[in-house]
């Protein structure tokens, strides 16, 4: 599987652990494949990336990415042929995959994402087609798009422990919806394969649980690399029971972020930098950037005015905050046009597809960027190949989307062992 050869113009500050990836390329490699002989690894992923310069570590990790139109179209047959890697796995004789999408038939680069995945899926041979749990649709009901493409989203039938389309039985079901609302009874219990599984929806996974695997991978990683693992991993700490309402939980808030703060200060003393530690508060389980604030002070956390309070309180779907984790701030010391910029990696399979930067004019270096206003910036690919260029500079497109590329699937299989700990069904591997 080739690895794109990156060509966007980069400004982040030279990394340690760039050198220490392309000399031990071959041991990196072989350790993934280890990996994955051990561990499951997910249909896709999407993570989300920060290049401090000092740290390079993942922020987030979407098991339900949306953004397939965002990745350069000249590289989709990367994403055919991991696909094509992915269905042999799940069953190798699937010819017939029902997409479930978010419910969100007004958003049209969502709805273009949705697109792009059914072409990947269609090239990887399979016949596909897009139920839709929105209650509302009752018949097959046409969407067109700007790009002059249409989909078909159609009523879900259930029949047994099956979930079908009117003349279409599904071998497996692809859900490219986060079930923030919940798991919805009619994908309950049934005999098809659910890819990601149902347990990997924002109903019941918690941005911690992936935190505290990526800790055991971060740590195995770092000492084959022979690095402070600290340098690719976000330190993180949990707060449950937090009513920002009714202000309930402030106080734990506040000392779990003036601890989180002391430990990164520590960590900026020890490698001698100079910027200021912050930390960002966001809801422990959900998705779009929702509920997330940058905090350089617990002072900041305790006497957060309504509209604050209103911001923090309510995620995707409504749903109602009452657990956040406290992440280390990661700043991005990286820009596209002068605007800041961070990369989100893209992966099907064990496979690195691609990717985008998502880059905001209006945020700084320290805050999120996943929010309105942001806009995304295609990885300009060259031509392809499978390592990184061992002869050139550390910091030479190849290598540095290399380096991205490791990091992202350090991600990766964390999602895949946390997975397997939060699986009802497996409860020796989740005690």
């Amino acid at each position: 599987m080739m690895v794109p050869h990156l060509t966007t113009a980069l400004t982040g500050p030279l990394l340690d652990i760039e050198k220490r990836a392309m000399a031990a390329m071959p041991t990196i490699e072989h350790w993934f494949r280890s990996q994955w002989q051990e561990n499951a690894v997910p249909f896709y992923c999407s993570v989300d990336l920060r290049n401090a310069g000092f740290k390079l570590a993942p922020v987030d990790t979407n098991l339900f990415p949306g953004g397939f139109n965002n990745l350069n179209p000249h590289f989709l047959p990367l994403c055919v042929l991991a696909a094509q890697s992915a269905v042999e796995k799940i069953c190798p004789d699937a010819q017939r995959f029902l997409l479930i999408p978010e419910n969100h038939t007004r958003n049209m680069f969502y709805l273009q994402n949705v697109a792009a995945l059914r072409y990947i899926l269609r090239q990887a041979g399979l016949h596909v087609r897009i139920g839709t749990l929105i209650p509302d649709i009752t018949a097959p009901t046409a969407i067109d798009l700007p790009n002059g493409e249409q989909l078909m989203l159609e009523p879900l039938v259930r029949d047994g422990h099956r979930v079908k389309l009117d003349g279409f039985d599904p071998c497996a079901i692809l859900l490219n919806n986060d079930l923030s609302a919940g798991i919805p009874g009619i994908l309950q219990g049934l005999d098809q394969s659910v890819i990601p599984p149902l347990h990997a929806g924002w109903a019941t996974r918690r941005k911690s649980n992936h935190f505290a695997a990526y800790n055991q991978v971060a740590e195995n990683f770092s000492a084959l690399l022979g690095i402070d693992p600290w340098m690719i991993n976000p330190y993180f700490e949990t707060c449950g029971r937090v009513d920002f309402q009714t202000r309930e939980g402030e106080e734990c808030l506040a000392e779990h972020v003036a601890h989180l703060l002391d430990s990164i200060r520590v960590k900026y003393k020890e490698h001698g930098i100079k910027e200021d530690p912050f930390v960002i508060v966001k809801a422990d389980a959900g998705t779009y950037g929702m509920g997330i604030m940058t905090v350089k002070d617990a002072s900041e956390v305790r006497d957060l005015n309504r509209k604050q309070r209103n911001k923090m309180a309510v995620v995707k779907e409504g749903l109602h905050v009452s657990d956040v984790i406290i992440q280390e701030g990661v700043y991005t010391f990286e820009n596209i046009n002068e605007a800041v910029a961070e990369p989100v990696v893209y992966m099907i399979d064990r496979f690195v597809v691609g990717g985008f930067y998502r880059v905001h004019t209006d945020r700084g270096v320290d805050e999120n960027l996943n929010a309105p206003g942001m806009h995304f910036v295609p990885l300009a690919f060259e031509t392809p190949c499978s390592m990184p260029d061992c002869g050139g500079r550390p910091d030479a497109p190849p290598n540095r989307f290399y380096t991205y590329g490791v990091v992202a699937r350090l991600a990766l299989l964390a999602a895949s062992i946390e997975l397997a700990r939060t699986d009802p069904f497996n409860l020796e591997v989740a005690a």
